[in-house]
């Protein structure tokens, strides 16, 4: 039987902190600082369309999409799961005290304590879908 050595907290704290503090960002320099704390050199953050490769691509896609949404914040919808070295967190993202207007999951793995991979999934029904996937809205 493999076992994880990957911390259940650390993992809940990466879910959390990726989320606000590299994703809800909007101070470049912050931002940079914490992809250097929360992920590996060579972490890939899968989002539609494409996979983008450590941290000067994830700083430079993260700062470019907060500077499409600015007001926005991301909210935890549930608390994070872990599984071995994985976890899991759903959230929303829109104008404070508002509705979401998009919502997904995040879903990450990690080794030495660092986000190795991120998969972001964005639920279907929203614009924030439809655009990152280049199908019209119905």
């Amino acid at each position: 039987m493999i076992q994880s050595n990957e911390s259940a907290e650390r993992i809940r704290e990466l879910l959390d902190r990726n989320l606000q503090e590299v994703f809800g960002e909007g101070d470049n320099d912050r931002r940079r600082a914490v992809i250097g704390e929360l992920w590996a050199e060579d972490g890939v953050l899968y989002v539609p369309p494409s996979a983008i490769i450590g941290h000067d691509a994830i700083d430079k896609f993260a700062g470019d999409l907060r500077a499409t949404h600015p007001h926005y914040v991301y909210a935890p919808h549930g608390n994070p799961q872990v599984l071995h070295n994985a976890g899991r967190l759903a959230w929303g993202s829109g104008p404070r005290g508002e509705p979401p207007e998009y919502t997904g999951w995040d879903v990450i793995t990690v080794r030495d304590g660092k986000i190795t991979a991120l998969y972001v999934f964005l639920d279907e029904t929203s614009d924030e879908f439809r655009r990152a996937s280049g199908k019209a809205a119905s």
